[in-house]
């Protein structure tokens, strides 16, 4: 049963910037609006003018105005937001705030804290702006990070976009040969990295990592590290081109930093898919596009203003860290944390928010039901007095999960369970400050993003599970796939099934009643345990170098309340599962990828399903696992192959006989 959990008070609801907007349209436009959803309504149906308002609204910076909006809104994929307009992403992050205030507090695992102020946020960034100027870095060009979430991190961001420099990035607990695979095709002049990194009190070098990932990319020329949690000066001394932190900050001269005022559509990032079919899609957003999206979420669906602070538990890895760092164009300080937060105790992370006094805590389902399997009640352990927002995303959480988080942390606050993804770096569904909360189901749709349920007849939908698209363009779509000179790639990742509308790869449930929308998991072969996308294709390339295995096929389960990873290997003539195979499997996989790469069970079967033209068929299994129809067996090669995995499912389901699972279940 969905019910209501939270409603504003009529107060906070006054006082909130969407509220702030509305008033906005009503004195410019003589527009009024009852609720959320008629002003969500009308920013679909008058996109252009909503969009035009939005900008006012931010008072975004620019050297140059806009001609128009958007060019062509027929052209999906294709329009081109603002065009016209001149100017520059971190010029809008980092205007003149409270100088001594802090941006950025770092808490590290270790117990570290370092507070960063506005002012001296700025001339650091201005400075490794500079120092890439000096390097011979011009617009366009490409830098990429390997690091923690560290202060540098985001510094190094900012002075990337702050001269035109397209910037990328993963985590440090991603092995080099999975880093190399994103980061290495986009061709980055510069690595930034760090010495190590501290995790569940243990320290892991980074170093030799860093070294081997900047070798594979022939074009990094320079490295620069920052110092954590390990020796920085042997790391220096053991990679060539490298310099510490301190003296590539020296090379840039402050006082010769300029912004460089770019076009609208200028590339900012690039963000990487998980690598389902091959090496990850490189998908390339604007200045523009995300600068606008981004405050859109956090000012108004988050109601993010400079009195707050903001802690997101995540890594550079995930777009989630993309999404924090735009909370400084609010005038937000963010508290950075990394490490694990449960360490040396559960209650860690929590006595961080309230000795930091964090209003906005950012989230994982997995994390909450984590929280909910080890009856930990937050209240209890500290006070969370400053705290009134949690955003939520990463998977679906369950209907337990909405009433634990009203029970068990605090009552009054505004959960904003947000869903949308990597590829628009935001929220196709999201929070508001105005409607009510309701159990196991997100607010509703982002303003100015026509989203829909479809049906397998590409009609709308709604009571009733469906694919999620968008049915218009929005400003931070992907620009382009790098190394996609022709779009196929584009095209074919979002656009074959209903041409001319966004196909997400998501099936969720629009109710009628409420306007919130409900998440029932992915409906492509993207992998998410606890949250994190992961590429099949990384998991077959490190099962190859196992000896006994001749092929494998790995999916994602619905496993109380979560996702879990289940890899089928189909072994060699003469070979079989055990133990120690599955052992090996496992060591490779961690070794060569990361840990969460490693399946929840590995399970031998005699036959892998592929198409008629070769491909392995994930989704035919998944469908099977997760009790839903399969539709493409006629296009199986080998479709009785299917009938096995039938039989597997009740020990998938922990209903087999203890012995079978012990037998089969690895």
């Amino acid at each position: 049963m969905r019910e209501e959990l939270w409603r504003a008070s009529a107060e906070r609801r006054e006082k909130s910037q969407m509220m702030a907007f509305m008033k906005q349209l009503k004195a410019r436009h003589g527009l009024e609006f009852e609720d959320y959803r008629e002003l969500h309504d009308w920013s679909i149906k008058e996109p252009e003018l909503f969009w035009d308002e939005l900008w006012k609204f931010f008072e975004i910076k620019t050297s140059r105005p806009y001609d128009k909006v958007v060019d062509d809104l027929h052209k999906f994929p294709g329009a081109e937001w603002f065009p016209g307009a001149m100017l520059n992403y971190t010029e809008n992050m980092l205007r003149e705030r409270k100088g001594d205030e802090p941006a950025l507090i770092f808490r590290g695992e270790d117990s570290e804290r370092r507070v960063i102020s506005w002012s001296e946020l700025r001339s650091q960034v201005f400075r490794i702006a500079e120092a890439l100027r000096a390097e011979g870095l011009k617009a366009g060009d490409t830098v990429a990070a390997y690091m923690p979430n560290l202060p540098e991190t985001i510094i190094a961001m900012l002075a990337a976009a702050a001269v035109g420099v397209v910037w990328c990035s993963c985590a440090t607990d991603i092995g080099p040969q999975a880093a190399t695979d994103r980061l290495g095709q986009v061709e980055p002049r510069v690595l930034f990295t760090t010495d190590a990194y501290y995790y569940k009190g243990k320290t892991f070098d980074v170093s030799a990592k860093a070294a081997q990932l900047a070798q594979n990319m022939p074009s990094v020329k320079r490295v620069v590290y920052t110092h954590y949690a390990g020796d920085v000066d042997a790391a220096v001394a053991a990679t060539p081109n490298a310099l510490c932190w301190e003296a590539f900050l020296e090379r840039g001269d402050e006082s010769r930093f300029r912004y460089e005022q770019v076009p609208a559509s200028h590339p900012l990032v690039v963000m990487f898919s998980s690598g389902t079919t091959g090496k990850p899609k490189c998908m390339v957003q604007s200045h523009a596009g995300l600068l606008i999206n981004q405050l859109k979420e956090v000012v108004l669906h988050h109601d993010i203003s400079e009195k707050d602070r903001m802690l997101y538990i995540t890594t550079c890895s995930w777009m989630m860290w993309n999404w924090m760092l735009s909370a400084l164009g609010a005038g937000c300080s963010l508290v950075l944390y990394d490490g694990n937060p449960s360490w040396p105790e559960t209650a860690a992370i929590w006595k961080i928010l309230e000795e930091e006094a964090v209003t906005c805590f950012g989230l994982s389902a997995s994390y909450i039901h984590a929280l909910m399997a080890e009856d930990f009640v937050p209240k209890d352990h500290a006070d969370l007095k400053s705290l009134r927002c949690i955003s939520q995303t990463g998977s679906a959480l369950s209907d337990a999960g909405f009433h634990f988080v009203y029970d068990k942390i605090k009552k009054d606050l505004h959960f904003s369970s947000i869903a949308g993804g990597t590829d628009i770096n935001g929220c196709f569904n999201i929070g508001n400050p105005l409607n009510p909360v309701y159990s196991n189901e997100l607010q509703g749709p982002g303003l100015g993003e026509a989203v829909f349920a479809y049906n397998d007849k590409g009609e709308r939908v709604y009571d009733e599970q469906g694919e999620l698209v968008c049915e218009l363009p929005i400003p931070a779509m992907p620009l382009y796939f790098w190394n996609d000179p022709e779009g196929k790639r584009y095209h074919a990742a979002y656009f074959e099934v209903y041409p001319g509308v966004w196909r997400h790869g998501d099936y969720i449930e629009m109710h009628s009643d409420t306007g919130g929308v409900t998440y029932y998991g992915r409906s492509d072969s993207v992998l998410k345990p606890s949250g994190v996308r992961i590429g099949t294709s990384e998991i077959y390339a490190q099962v190859q170098k196992v000896d006994a295995v001749l092929d494998s096929l790995a999916i994602g389960q619905q496993y109380h309340d979560d996702q879990r990873v289940l890899l089928f290997v189909q072994m060699k003539e003469g070979r079989s599962l055990s133990p120690e195979i599955a052992k090996e499997i496992r060591t490779t996989l961690r070794k060569n990828a990361s840990p969460r790469h490693v399946p929840a069970v590995i399970l031998e079967v005699s036959d892998i399903p592929r198409t008629l033209n070769g491909k392995i068929v994930e989704s035919a299994v998944t469908n099977i696992v997760n009790h839903r129809k399969v539709t493409n067996r006629d296009a199986l090669q080998n479709p009785q192959s299917l009938d096995e995995y039938e039989t597997l499912l009740p020990l998938l389901e922990d209903k087999g006989s203890e012995a079978e699972r012990e037998a089969r279940l690895f």
